[in-house]
């Protein structure tokens, strides 16, 4: 089966010229002679194989010779010869080449209710269920990465570009000590987490971009610091993780951190951006994988891998692309992840140990100069999400309701979208996610939520918003 480059339809992707699905290929000779089919079975049949499996992943492309319904119609009738497109006018009736394009628009209606125009003018904001009201925190933020809280009712929250701030009664007071961090691209002071033991030891973890240099390069890698937290200082630390190998490029780093109740710290490594090598390997590769870890860095012996030396690793599951979103289900007692999908098939999944996530050999998203990354979302050995998202919304941060503060939304989780600059409310019946609703449209790149200890939600958005909020319901 011959492939040619840039199919009309779409800006930089691929066309197969006999025409193709997963399962079987058929000539054009072949296709005049079958019997007329559904635009959803055309569309199966002959188009993804290009443009993906899924509509929704075709439509979230630059288009490149119009997307009208009479664009469409035309690049699907006469194709695009110099460009390696074919022309379907004699594989389709125009009944059929009418449906298919008409079929394809109506996907792109879909991705356009994600396009949030209106900027808010209130503090002010209703969901179906619920109407809140945004209490400032703190202001003055460019990137609040991060947040935890403490037992004394402040708050911990990270900038990316370095800094870390306790905040109590609305005042800000920054925290020294903060190790170098590489703040390049996505790079910088990452998560923030306390120790479920605080009161009496004082611990505090950050995770952050660590440089190293290389000869004439700088690598970076994800890693994590405790420290004592006293007075406004963070002392006595100590490097109890960095992912293996570090790596030139400065994004997917991940991180995110939770302590469960077996009181292992959970976290996030990004693949880095090398799908090819890193979240598929094991070994001493520790990029694209949730890692499990004692609060001292050490490993528990009850990890599923284990080095060429049959000593466990911190390796939990692997396979997974850009994890930003960890939070423990309070009901079921599973661990739950977000990650960001290509483009297209951003991902929630249940994290279980010794499991095969997938990335990047099943995957709902393509790549983002619209290349296909592969043609499957499923393959044996390999678990899929429980939920996913195309278009990509780009999920950060994530935080089950369990608060009766807000009664009508108990039992969904959050998660915050900072590619349509909003919160979803993810309605569960169990592990599945029956519906959505967006909340604080528009309001900026939320990259973290939280419930806290006083039963108030927490949103960190990103400039110009640039603070940390509390939801407060309207009465």
């Amino acid at each position: 089966m011959k492939i040619y480059p840039l199919a009309g339809l779409a800006l930089a992707t691929t066309v197969v010229f006999s025409l193709g699905c997963k399962d079987k290929t058929y000539t054009k000779a072949e296709a005049v002679t079958m019997p007329a089919k559904t635009p959803q079975e055309n569309y199966a049949n002959y188009c993804s194989g290009c443009h993906g499996e899924k509509m929704d992943m075709f439509v979230d492309r630059q288009w490149k010779h119009g997307n009208t319904q009479a664009d469409l119609e035309k690049s699907i009738r006469d194709g695009w010869a110099n460009e390696g497109m074919p022309a379907f006018d004699k594989t389709f009736t125009p009944t059929e080449i009418k449906e298919l394009a008409t079929y394809i628009l109506d996907g792109v209606k879909n991705t356009q209710t994600y396009n949030l125009d209106d900027v808010p003018v209130t503090g002010i904001f209703e969901s179906e269920k619920l109407t809140v009201k945004l209490d400032t925190i703190a202001t003055g933020f460019d990137v609040p990465w991060g947040i935890a809280f403490l037992p004394d009712g402040s708050l911990l929250a990270t900038e990316r570009s370095g800094k870390l701030f306790a905040i109590k009664d609305k005042k800000k007071q920054e925290i020294s000590g903060v190790p170098e961090v590489l703040a390049e691209n996505q790079g910088g002071l990452l998560d923030v987490a306390v120790h479920p033991d605080f009161k009496k030891n004082k611990w505090v973890y950050i995770s952050y971009s660590k440089p190293k240099k290389e000869g004439n390069r700088t690598l970076a890698t994800t890693a994590i610091t405790r420290g004592e937290l006293k007075g406004n200082a963070l002392v006595n630390q100590k490097i109890i993780f960095e992912a293996n190998p570090y790596q030139p490029t400065r994004h997917h780093y991940g991180n995110r951190m939770v302590f469960g109740k077996d009181g292992f710290i959970y976290l996030s490594v990004g693949e880095r951006g090398n799908e090819k090598q890193n979240p598929q390997s094991l070994g001493n590769n520790q990029l694209g994988k949730i890692h499990r870890i004692k609060d001292d860095g050490s490993i528990p012996a009850d990890n599923p891998f284990k080095d060429d030396n049959g000593k466990p690793t911190s390796l939990y599951t692997y396979g997974n692309r850009n994890p930003q979103g960890l939070a423990f289900n309070p009901w079921t007692g599973d661990l739950w992840e977000n990650e960001h999908g290509p483009r297209g098939g951003d991902e929630i999944n249940i994290i279980k140990k010794g499991i095969n996530y997938g990335w990047p050999v099943t995957s709902y998203g393509i790549n983002y100069d619209g290349q296909p990354i592969t043609d499957k979302t499923s393959a044996p050995g390999i678990q899929e999400p429980i939920h996913y998202w195309i278009p990509s919304i780009a999920p950060s941060g994530m935080a089950f309701v369990t608060s009766d503060v807000y009664k009508p939304w108990k039992g969904a989780v959050l998660v915050g979208a900072m590619r349509f600059k909003y919160l979803t409310i993810c309605y569960l019946d169990g592990n599945k996610v029956v519906s959505e609703e967006k909340l604080l449209k528009n309001i900026g790149r939320v990259r973290d939520v939280r419930q806290g200890p006083d039963g108030y939600i927490y949103v960190a958005v990103e400039a110009p918003a640039g603070g940390i909020y509390r939801l407060v319901p309207v009465k």
